[in-house]
């Protein structure tokens, strides 16, 4: 890992996270822990030889850490630290702040940066009602997503009882939640299945807005 020879608390930051693809593996973390085999399936861009560095510097930071799983399954996995799990306020201000650059890539969005990405949209009073708790199944990847108060809360896996499942992918729940698709539409072209409460589920995909770009006013502001 690199020194910045600079005691400033950013500088310390950057030298633990700093580097390229770190960001992004703790990212792929925050849900809980993965084999290396899902993070390099959640991370296409980086060679699997790039990922072994970082999840070594990670380690030796004290970022995240590596365990064997006991039986059944004898397997290893990787998942953050104590320390590293604070990160995850901080990725959510640094996805705030970055959805408001220029997209420039063409790139599908993989699983777990489509979840942070709804946590980082959510919009309480977008859509009208009560909310509830939607199981999302999207492929092999399972989520329980609960909206309540102010927060979005997503946790990988399958947790006590829904009011309402969607199946889908992710390219088509990113559509739909962002406004390129209708519910409607989707459901009607076999795109999502909804079982359970429907308007449990069009209340939450409903309640994420794209953010106004940096440089641009939002939207009913007067200009000045």
């Amino acid at each position: 890992m690199r020194s910045y020879d600079d005691p400033c608390g950013v500088a310390r930051a950057l030298a633990a996270v700093g580097e390229r693809w770190s960001l992004l593996v703790v990212r792929e973390l925050l849900l809980g822990p993965k084999r290396f085999a899902e993070l390099n399936r959640g991370l296409p861009g980086m060679s699997p030889n790039v990922l072994s560095q970082r999840l070594r510097d990670l380690q030796a930071a004290g970022v995240l850490t590596r365990r064997t799983l006991g039986p059944p399954v004898s397997a290893g996995v990787y998942e953050l630290t104590e320390w590293g799990r604070e990160l995850d306020a901080v990725l959510l201000a640094l996805g705030r702040w970055g959805a408001r650059a220029p997209l420039s890539s063409a790139a599908g969005l993989g699983v777990d940066a489509l979840m942070l990405a709804l946590r980082t949209t959510y919009v309480p009073g977008l859509a009208a009602g009560p909310r509830g708790v939607v199981r999302l199944r999207l492929g092999v990847d399972s989520f329980t997503v609960e909206a309540t108060g102010e927060e979005l809360r997503v946790t990988r896996g399958d947790a006590g009882r829904p009011d309402a499942t969607v199946d889908t992918d992710p390219t088509t729940l990113r559509d739909v939640v962002f406004g390129a698709r209708t519910l409607t539409d989707a459901v009607a072209a076999g795109a999502i299945g909804v079982t359970g409460d429907r308007d449990t589920a069009a209340r939450l995909l409903g309640s994420f807005r794209r953010p106004e770009p940096a440089g641009t006013a939002p939207t009913g502001a007067a200009a000045g």
